[in-house]
């Protein structure tokens, strides 16, 4: 049985991997020919025009490997539920991703984009129902209108966070590929294995993007950010607590765009305006290459998932946030004088 389902798992990878290897070059190929190519500009970091369609055979190649999960067995019967619920928003966002790459859609019918996958994810039950306490003891379990707030929160907090870190070339997916690896783990140490499919075909798919888009970029993920942060904000929810495991993991970029969308409201501004605020920006313009930025980013990413993997109950994740936490607002305030 064990060998059957590490060969099924290297299964599901391989089909991942090679439909987004495949896949990729060609949309390289189409968007250079249509002309659907990123201008450099001030705020932008390549001088080269480059292609922003990334997104496209990531959500292709994810979709694609789902699919091939949903005849499984399934210990919980309202699973198949969420997994066709995340589909249906990834392909919404894939979409509507698409037309913003294209043609640079107005922030409105972006939000109405993120709240309307959230939305479907929670009709297909995927929900924060409870959160753990940390001093110990059972959870914390939530009023239905309050899981259902912090569910929608969550989701569109992730879409924005992992867009927002999508500044440098292969940042976005490398950062995301740890987190899915940490993800799947945990599912697997839970011996929650259809679940643990799942960030397994996300690791694929977006390793084969990440091959052309790794500095110097061939392709920018574009859109393929919102899939990302879509795909990561469920995976953490479903299949048990690890809303925690992915606060920690990812708390380098979620607490750089908490603090610069402090620093807008503080500033009077919008806090979804576009500017260089952001670390690897400053990094960037403190003479640090972008493969520095990046291989330091996917360093931390790794280091704070080893110990959301490691550290044994909430009550110590939520010690490692608090230090984490600490230290990065400390940094980022320093930078912002420099």
């Amino acid at each position: 049985m064990r060998l059957f389902m590490a060969a099924y798992f290297g299964f599901i990878f391989a089909v991942a991997l090679g439909a987004s290897l495949i896949l990729t070059p060609l949309m390289i190929r189409l968007a250079r020919r249509l002309h659907w190519l990123d201008q450099p500009s001030p705020r932008r970091t390549h001088t080269q025009p480059t292609p922003r369609l990334g997104g496209v055979p990531l959500a292709f190649a994810f979709l694609l490997t789902l699919a091939l999960t949903l005849a499984l067995p399934r210990t919980d019967d309202k699973e198949l539920a969420r997994v066709v619920g995340l589909m249906l928003g990834v392909a919404i966002v894939a979409v509507v991703g698409f037309f913003d790459d294209v043609r640079e859609l107005k922030p409105l019918p972006l939000f109405a984009m993120q709240f309307g996958v959230a939305i479907i994810a929670i009709v297909s039950g995927v929900r924060i129902l409870e959160i753990p306490n940390p001093f110990g003891g059972a959870a914390i379990f939530l009023p239905e209108w309050l899981g259902i707030a912090f569910t929608i929160f969550w989701i569109v907090g992730m879409m924005n966070t992992v867009n927002f870190l999508d500044g440098l070339d292969g940042l976005v997916g490398g950062v995301a590929l740890i987190a899915g690896a940490v993800l799947f783990l945990h599912t697997y140490k839970l011996e929650q294995y259809s679940i643990a499919l799942l960030p397994l075909a996300l690791m694929g798919a977006t390793l084969g993007v990440l091959v052309f888009n790794f500095p110097p970029a061939k392709i920018f993920l574009g859109s393929g950010a919102y899939v990302l942060g879509l795909a990561l904000a469920v995976l953490s929810i479903i299949g048990g607590a690890k809303v925690a495991t992915a606060l920690l993991v990812l708390a380098i970029p979620i607490l750089d765009v908490a603090w610069q969308i402090f620093q807008r409201v503080r500033a009077g501004k919008s806090p979804f305006a576009a500017d260089r605020g952001h670390l690897h920006h400053r990094l960037y313009d403190m003479r640090l290459s972008p493969r520095k930025i990046v291989l330091l980013y996917y360093s931390l990413t790794a280091l704070f998932g080893a110990l959301a993997l490691w550290l044994p109950s909430p009550a110590y994740k939520l010690i490692a946030l608090v230090i984490i936490g600490g230290g990065a607002v400390a940094v980022l305030a320093r930078l912002r004088h420099q």
